[in-house]
């Protein structure tokens, strides 16, 4: 199978094998993808081959880094402001939604998402809809949303940490990305794919 997967997601173990072939069945449509795994085990790389196998390869990817944004500027971050919006909002800022248009937003460690921003984004993923920080104006996003998490978030929600509406709203299609010790089959094509690049 010749594909950008094949490819991209290096490997021969029988989980990597499977990685490949739901990468493949999903991408071709625009479901929402939750994306599981440890930090390091490639999350990121999964959503790039999604995108770029898809029907939006020719739009952006926009990534959004949850957990290294602080709280207070994550939703001017996603949605943008209008000038006046708070201190020091001196211009108009275009947010990733809408940066996304046609293509693909990536929420990376959605886990780290405060609360009071999750029943935001909630509601965008209604009808992807949503006004600037201080505007009025009503903003359509139409992309696709993928999302990463290193964390258990069915324990996040246990613990109060994370909505279950979105949750659920999120997890239309999951993908898990096994850790490299739980595949050592793959360690040496793992080894030539880097050696070629160098």
């Amino acid at each position: 199978m010749d594909t950008l997967a094949a490819k991209m997601i290096v490997g021969n173990s029988e989980v990597i094998l499977r990685l490949r072939e739901t990468i493949q069945r999903v991408a071709s449509n625009s479901s929402t993808v939750l994306i599981c795994g440890e930090t390091g085990v490639g999350k990121g790389l999964v959503a790039q081959v999604i995108h770029m196998m898809s029907d939006r390869k020719d739009s952006p990817l926009v990534r959004v880094n949850c957990a290294a944004i602080p709280d207070q500027l994550l939703e001017s971050e996603l949605f943008g402001f209008e000038r006046g919006a708070f201190t020091g909002a001196h211009q108009r800022n275009v947010g990733r939604f809408e940066l996304a248009h046609l293509g693909t937003i990536l929420l990376d460690e959605i886990g780290d998402m405060p609360l009071t921003l999750q029943s935001k984004i909630l509601h965008v993923l209604d009808d992807f809809q949503f006004s600037r920080l201080g505007g009025n104006e009503d903003i359509k996003a139409d992309c696709r949303v993928l999302v990463t998490t290193n964390q258990n978030l069915e324990q996040c929600i246990r613990d109060g940490r994370f909505r279950k509406d979105l949750y659920y709203r999120l997890n239309v299609v999951k993908i898990f990305v096994p850790p490299l010790r739980e595949r050592p089959e793959d360690i040496r094509p793992l080894l030539n794919y880097f050696s070629r690049q160098v």
